[in-house]
């Protein structure tokens, strides 16, 4: 009944966060089948209408549709990620295949697309407003893109196909959840974990703890291949065994093997590619992303692959000579490459990274850098709201005002790893902004920072600063966003776009006020000191060759998995070996570089969005580049600049279509050579 479940009656909290302090696993299941229900007779009330579609009787009522399912959704993907108890674990699989077939029912839905495609039709000659006109080919392009112009037959088979591809990309992500836990590393003695900091040796003895392991030490593992502690690890053993535990995820023959798992995907993927009229998943993907074609794409990996090659090499020369120096000489291993290119740096820069982490409070970079860099900016404010519950105690609650004082939503932060929260970072909604539906943004971000014990200050390191700001990027995306429809809300937009906002961000991080206002001595207060930020800056292009190589490997290995033709991804295919070739494939096969996922814990590829679309990032990366030298030119940290921001990019969420929106910003469309420059890919 509504009244005895929390999910089924209005919100009482502040911006309708739901009230997870009411709400028990038990409850979710019949939400959603009630909020399915309601969502289907929602539709069946469209369809049904005997007048003529028109925008009015068609579209207007598909976006008032499915607000039940889409709260519901929200509410529970938020928590199966980020606190994924085994009840949690067992709904979600159960989920899985009922979600894909519901939403298989509305995408394919005939009648449905008659009526957007009869509107669409006539498009020219209805005087729609450009977010109307926007709206109605987006519907029509994606109902297409999804099937609905398929025969009944194939749509029996495209369903099929969709609800086993939700149930095994269910399967990865809870493999990979735990194996992950399971692979990580048990320390037996201090010594073993020699280089590493007060606070990082407390964050490994409170693992331990958790795990009922007393008087020792835990090294949990990270979503990518490499590990922060690489870099800082005295002991090469204990560097090999963190390496090897890491690249073992998914492959161990085990009960959390992926392999069989993500070749079913492949598989899958393919033959549904075929089904829809495109020769690869990856063709099927693209076609609706900025990139238009997958050639587009690997035109830009294989452009980039061969500069970022060459400056591997030479990269690699100058550790392998500090290694020849020393009294035992050995070669070169994947384990060893971050240690030793601390101390080239350390020896052409005079820069420790790792002795850093004393002026990167984690408290001080979020209030007095993420925050602070926000409102010079926007001018927005933030309150912590310790009176509004979030999903789990780690998780805070901040309200956001404009500068006019007008409320803009709330922001949530989970800082901390636990073993029930999936790998990496991301942000996602718990509500969006709709002006239709009159509701403002709820955005969490999650990061994965191990978490020190009671009374010790959580210390980041300058990679987890940087996740911090670009994570944010992608909240300030869904909150600024301020659209009519909800089919356009925050960060709806293409996927080789959305990391856009994020990347820029970044580049606050280095902002002479900003850092100086966070980069601040957790004892002493004292400042990050000019030298040290001017090596900084000087080591900006430093180890890109490597950075550039693990991230295009990733990127080629999705784009060979799902450029595999139906016919091609039946054959018996070896994992390892498939994943070999299309490294040498490109020229990134270098043992000592390995790609930044590996196939069998590929989460954003085999579990998350991203398939054939990891080369977003560096897609994106383009107008990132471009953008930052446009702040640059134009005074940098100014209101007028973020408000051109606001209001020209971040605030059309996905109103208009991105390209547009980058050219009505720049004035042009984004030029590569700031890219080029940033990754030290210029001849």
């Amino acid at each position: 009944m509504p009244n005895e479940n929390p999910l089924l009656s209005p919100a009482t909290l502040p911006y309708g966060l739901p009230d997870y302090t009411a709400i028990r696993p038990e409850h979710y299941l019949p939400a959603f089948q009630a909020a399915f229900e309601e969502h289907t007779r929602e539709i069946a009330n469209i369809t049904r209408v005997r007048s003529v579609p028109t925008f009015e009787n068609t579209l207007l009522p598909l976006e008032e549709s499915g607000r039940l399912l889409g709260d519901v959704a929200r509410t529970f993907y938020t928590v199966s990620s980020a606190d994924a108890t085994p009840d949690i674990q067992a709904i979600e699989e159960e989920l899985a295949p009922l979600m894909s077939a519901h939403q298989d029912s509305i995408q394919l839905d005939a009648q449905l697309y008659w009526r957007i495609k009869t509107v669409h039709d006539q498009l020219d000659s209805l005087g729609l407003g450009p977010e109307q006109r926007y709206l109605v080919e987006r519907h029509f392009r994606e109902m297409t893109h999804a099937g609905a112009a398929l025969d009944d037959a194939a749509k029996e088979r495209l369903t099929a196909l969709n609800q086993r591809l939700s149930t095994l990309t269910t399967s990865f992500e809870k493999n990979l959840l735990n194996d992950t836990n399971d692979l990580a590393v048990v320390f037996d003695s201090v010594a073993e974990l020699d280089g590493l900091t007060e606070g990082e040796l407390s964050a490994a003895a409170q693992a331990a703890a958790d795990r009922g392991l007393e008087g020792k030490w835990v090294v949990t593992l990270t979503l990518f291949t490499g590990h922060p502690y690489l870099s800082s690890l005295t002991d090469r053993d204990s560097r090999r065994r963190i390496l090897d535990a890491s690249r073992a995820r998914g492959s161990r023959g085990n009960d959390h093997d992926n392999r069989a798992v993500l070749l079913e995907i492949v598989r899958l993927r393919a033959e549904r590619a075929a089904l829809l009229g495109y020769d690869t998943h990856a063709a099927y993907i693209t076609s609706d992303e900025t990139a238009g074609s997958p050639e587009a794409v690997h035109d830009l990996l294989r452009r980039l692959a061969v500069p970022a090659a060459r400056n591997v090499a030479k990269e690699q020369a100058a550790l392998q000579a500090i290694v020849d120096a020393e009294l035992e000489p050995f070669t070169l291993a994947a384990h060893d490459w971050a240690f030793y290119t601390e101390k080239v740096r350390a020896a052409e820069y005079d820069l420790d990274r790792s002795a850093l982490r004393p002026w990167f409070e984690a408290e001080r970079v979020l209030q007095d850098g993420v925050f602070r860099a926000a409102t010079d900016l926007y001018g927005v404010t933030f309150a912590e709201r310790p009176d509004i519950p979030a999903y789990h105690p780690d998780a805070r609650v901040f309200e956001l005002h404009n500068a006019d004082g007008s409320e803009l939503g709330l922001f949530i932060l989970d800082l901390y790893t636990r073993d029930t929260k999936r790998g990496g970072a991301w942000m996602n909604s718990i509500v969006s902004q709709s002006a239709l539906r009159g509701t403002r943004p709820i955005v969490v971000n999650n990061l994965n920072v191990p978490k020190p014990a009671p009374g010790t200050p959580s210390l980041l390191t300058l990679d987890e600063v940087t996740t911090l700001f670009h994570e944010f990027g992608h909240a300030l995306h869904g909150l600024f966003a301020t659209v009519t429809y909800p089919h356009f809300a925050g960060t709806n937009v293409f996927r080789d776009f959305v990391e856009f906002p994020s990347q820029v961000n970044e580049m606050w991080i280095y902002w002479p006020e900003i850092l100086d206002a966070y980069a601040r001595h957790v004892d002493t207060d004292e400042p990050l000191p000019a030298e040290v930020v001017e090596k900084l800056h000087a080591s900006e292009a430093f180890n890109q060759g490597f950075a550039t190589s693990e991230y295009l490997a990733a990127s080629w290995i999705d784009q060979a998995w799902h450029s595999l033709t139906s016919e091609q991804a039946t054959a018996d295919i070896d994992v390892a070996s498939f994943e070999a070739a299309a490294l040498a494939d490109i020229g990134l096969d270098n043992p000592a570089v390995p790609t930044r996922y590996s196939s069998t814990y590929f989460a954003h590829v085999f579990s998350g969005g991203y398939s054939a679309g990891y080369y977003s990032y560096i897609w994106s990366e383009v107008l990132d580049a471009d953008t930052v030298e446009w702040f640059r030119e134009n005074g940098g940290l100014t209101r007028d600049n973020g408000d051109r921001f606001r209001q020209r990019l971040l605030g059309v969420g996905g109103s208009k279509d991105p390209l547009e929106a980058y050219r009505d910003f720049r004035g042009r469309d984004a030029d590569i050579r700031p890219l080029l420059e940033r990754r030290g890919l210029v001849a």
